[in-house]
Parts: C-alpha cells; structure tokens; sequence
C-alpha cells in the first residue's frame, strides 16, 4: 500500500503515522490539487508514477 497526498500534508502524515505507529510507503505530490485541469492532474499522476511504483515494490 502507498499513501498518496498533496505535499500540503507531509507534516501531518508524518505526525499521524507516528501517533498510530505506522510507517506507510508515502508520496508526496505538488499542492495544491482542487484547482487543477484534468490535464494537469494527468501530468501530476504522471510525474509521480515512478515513485508510486518504487513505493509499491519495495
């Protein structure tokens, strides 16, 4: 499993992953999101697809 969030939210990833005891495969995408185009989401995925599939093999 990978955790897949706007870097708006790396600190409190962070800081609920340690409260629960958790360390979830995470990546970190460019924020914000609700804004975007469908292109521009498209190219977001994109860009951040290798990471995901790193995240997901190791």
């Amino acid at each position: 499993m990978v955790f897949i969030a706007s870097t708006e939210f790396v600190d409190a990833a962070r800081a609920q992953s340690a409260a629960l005891g958790a360390d979830p495969a995470a990546v970190f995408v460019a924020h914000p999101i609700q804004d975007r185009t469908d292109d521009e989401i498209r190219a977001l995925a994109d860009t951040a697809l290798a990471e995901v599939l790193a995240a997901l093999r190791s």
